[in-house]
């Protein structure tokens, strides 16, 4: 690993820590010696980056430093070009537009010698036809959920039967050839999963669902922990004593 990206990687590592880390913690990781780590860190602090910490004990950065998002490492390079392949293969036309703006931006602003590694990446997936059916507008959904506002659908089941739903929106989920739009349903009382290409309306309410995007987020998670232990224990085979 060049010194740079070294230095680089050692401000992302104390970056995302909320305790601080030591020596021998940022050594392990960045498979140097522990004397490497002691000198990066001296040349960093004389660089006017300000971490604080000594040998020992450990090193936090003050969490006011800011540095230009796009110093980015070959493996971080790699990942975003990979999770953009990814989303490429989605059925939402949307989230490939986004994903292809992402990919140019970054590729536009990119140091000459890290272009390579967008154009000949080390990593890749299987190349596919974008596979399902096309899913509704997403956009609506996505920015109900940034907002915490309720939604009004027009919903077909799987047995043809068209409904008119308001729903609490929580999460935007993707398969290989579907999407859901997780929500909490108001006539149902209770969390549904909707195919996003059996969404034949939407619109955006101006009520707001009355808790926040976190608090909801909870209480579908806990309702899916219990789904998934009632699942579990359905499957179990029966023991006679």
């Amino acid at each position: 690993m060049r010194k740079a990206d070294r230095l680089f990687q050692i401000i992302q590592i104390l970056r995302r820590s909320s305790r601080p880390v030591t020596s021998s913690e940022l050594a392990d990781e960045l498979e140097v010696a522990r004397r490497t780590v002691y000198r990066d860190i001296a040349h960093l602090i004389a660089q006017r980056v300000p971490i604080e910490g000594e040998a020992g004990f450990g090193y936090v950065l003050d969490p006011r430093y800011d540095m230009p998002p796009l110093m980015l490492t070959p493996d971080e390079i790699e990942a975003v070009v990979l999770g953009v392949q990814m989303v490429a293969r989605l059925n939402d036309a949307a989230m490939r537009n986004a994903a292809s703006d992402v990919m140019a931006k970054i590729t536009s602003v990119m140091p000459q010698d890290l272009l390579p590694y967008i154009a000949q990446p080390a990593v890749g997936i299987k190349p596919d036809d974008v596979g399902g059916d096309v899913t509704c507008d997403t956009r609506p959904l996505r920015l109900a959920i940034r907002e915490g506002r309720k939604l009004e659908l027009d919903y077909r089941a799987a047995d043809e039967t068209i409904t008119s739903r308001i729903v609490w929106p929580v999460l935007l989920g993707y398969a290989d050839t579907h999407s859901l739009l997780i929500a909490w349903c108001q006539s149902k009382q209770a969390f549904r999963h909707f195919r996003t290409e059996r969404i034949l309306k939407v619109e955006i309410l101006g009520e707001s669902i009355g808790m926040s995007r976190s608090k909801l987020r909870q209480r579908w998670q806990q309702w899916r922990d219990a789904e998934m232990r009632n699942s579990r224990g359905a499957q179990r085979p029966f023991r006679g004593r």
